[in-house]
């Protein structure tokens, strides 16, 4: 599956992707992997990075880890190291991103 997203707010970016998912025979257990390109500004910078996604449900009870991919930052991001949380609320997606810059 294709995937592109907006985000607003710290973090002004857009982002395509591609995922791969899988169900089982048992309801509510599934899993998935994916990779977004991130490409946008925050905290004054500008650049890109990559974020890799494995999440999966056991009967309904979900996992879900999203990180910035080590080493993948471009121009302004370069160093870029964090881990983004994803909240659904009322099926909207809201996130939460956790970052950080490599010191001088």
């Amino acid at each position: 599956m294709l995937l592109t997203k907006k985000f607003s707010g710290d973090l002004a970016a857009s982002a395509r992707g591609q995922m791969l998912s899988a169900g089982t025979a048992t309801a509510g257990s599934a899993g998935y992997v994916a990779i977004d390109q991130v490409t946008g500004t925050l905290d004054e910078r500008s650049g890109g990075f990559l974020l890799q996604h494995s999440g999966s449900m056991q009967r309904g009870a979900p996992t879900l880890s999203i990180k910035v991919i080590p080493d993948s930052g471009t121009d302004g991001f370069v160093g870029i190291a964090g881990t983004l949380s994803i909240n659904v609320i009322d099926g909207k997606h809201f996130y939460d991103f956790l970052y950080s810059f490599p010191t001088s």
